[in-house]
């Protein structure tokens, strides 16, 4: 019996089971050690994931992921890109009913401030990959790479990666000359370690060195009661006790809506498009939801530990679906000086967009590192931040910039191919 067309196999799903709650197991213990009050937190699943798929997956020349303590050479892709899909999923759907009752009223207070701050870290990372490519054609474009053509794909891929950005990487493929799509994925894989385990680094960093008082700052998240929606007070019906039929109706919904198209060439659908994908269509809804609540006398909001559940369950399993393709396409792509050009363009873009918001638009502490990760698009960055701030109201902070971070990194990216 088989499934997916032979693709994922009974035989093999419980390798892959196994595979993942091995990582799951080990990566929790590694993340609960602690330097100085610095964890890896749910990111150490994430090396672990890495250092799983470095030691025991291997790529062949057809790009499959093989299992190398396997009897029989399984090709793995399918069933990690569905667990790194339905991770996502779960992680941004719970991260968009957790913050969709103080979403609007915060939107509307700090709106330019949000679009700004968005608008202003994919710049420093477009800036910093623009820099990097003048550097390379006066220090040389390393690896095989002898055309500039080529080392812009590189360099692009980098980018998507340093921002761990799902849809930039898919435009910059789809914009790039045939041959040099596969140059795109490279620097993807290369950079998007450090792009996870940065920006996770940074957001616990960064409260300890302003030896900020965690109390006044959850405070200041605190949204003023008339800015926030009135709750219903007769009694609405329950579709079921947990709410997973109305987390269910938002991932559908936001499913659909992030598989909408909207050309950006003139060649129409089969040019290049932009849309809101999987991620960013399931946010939008259940924020949406998560605001209203209710439809009628009908409850659409899940229970709080059913949020609580399915983001760390999500986050997780995202960690992992990510983690050992990575790791063992990381082995095999590894040059130092991308890894160099990488970590450059996740450091300026944090560094410049964390001081723009403490100073320029005199943003809190929480609200700016909510911020932060929402403009960075990364996931498991916001995770780590709920825990170290104590209060999931950051997650609003995050959906807040994340919208004009992802229109605005599939943009850049975009752009740098035309401009070079």
């Amino acid at each position: 019996m088989s499934l997916f067309n032979g693709v994922i196999s009974i035989s093999n799903i419980s390798t892959l089971l196994f595979v993942v709650f091995a990582v799951l197991c080990v990566g929790y213990a590694l993340g609960r050690i602690t330097v100085k009050g610095v964890s890896l937190g749910d990111a150490g699943v994430f090396i672990i994931a890495l250092l799983f798929g470095a030691l025991f997956f291997s790529v062949n020349d057809a790009g499959e992921l093989l299992f190398s303590a396997s009897s029989k050479p399984y090709d793995f892709n399918s069933g990690l890109s569905l667990i790194e899909s339905l991770g996502l999923v779960l992680f941004v759907t719970s991260v968009g009913f957790i913050a969709g009752p103080k979403f609007f009223g915060n939107f509307k207070r700090n709106f330019k401030s949000y679009v700004l701050l968005g608008i202003i870290i994919i710049l420093a990372g477009g800036l910093s990959a623009a820099a990097c490519i003048g550097l390379g054609e006066v220090v040389g474009y390393g690896a095989s790479i002898t055309e500039q053509d080529g080392f812009v794909a590189m360099i692009v891929g980098l980018l998507s990666g340093s921002l761990t950005s799902t849809p930039a990487f898919s435009a910059a493929k789809s914009t790039v000359a045939p041959e040099y799509t596969s140059l795109v994925s490279v620097g993807h894989g290369i950079a998007y370690i450090f792009g996870v385990i940065g920006v996770v680094l940074f957001v616990q960093i960064i409260p300890k060195l302003m030896k900020a008082n965690m109390d006044e700052e959850r405070a200041k998240l605190v949204i003023k009661e008339e800015e926030t929606k009135k709750k219903y007070t007769g009694k609405l019906f329950e579709i079921d006790h947990m709410g997973i039929a109305a987390f269910s109706l938002a991932a559908i919904l936001g499913t659909f809506l992030g598989q909408i198209k909207i050309p950006l060439s003139s060649a129409g659908l089969s040019g290049t498009c932009f849309s809101l994908t999987t991620t960013g269509g399931c946010l939008l809804v259940s924020l949406i939801l998560g605001h209203f609540s209710r439809i009628g006398k009908i409850n659409i909001m899940p229970t709080s530990s059913t949020l609580k559940l399915f983001r760390e369950l999500g986050l997780v399993l995202f960690l992992v679906g990510a983690g050992i393709p990575g790791g063992a396409e990381f082995v095999v792509n590894f040059d130092p000086m991308y890894f160099v050009y990488g970590i450059i363009m996740t450091i300026c873009p944090l560094i410049i967009g964390f001081l723009f918001a403490k100073y320029v638009l005199k943003l809190s502490l929480l609200n700016n590192l909510g911020s932060i990760t929402g403009g960075m698009t990364s996931t498991p960055a916001l995770g780590t931040l709920i825990g170290t701030a104590g209060t999931e109201d950051v997650a609003a902070a995050y959906a807040s910039t994340y919208p004009v971070a992802l229109i605005a990194v599939v943009l850049v990216s975009q752009f740098l191919i035309i401009l070079f």
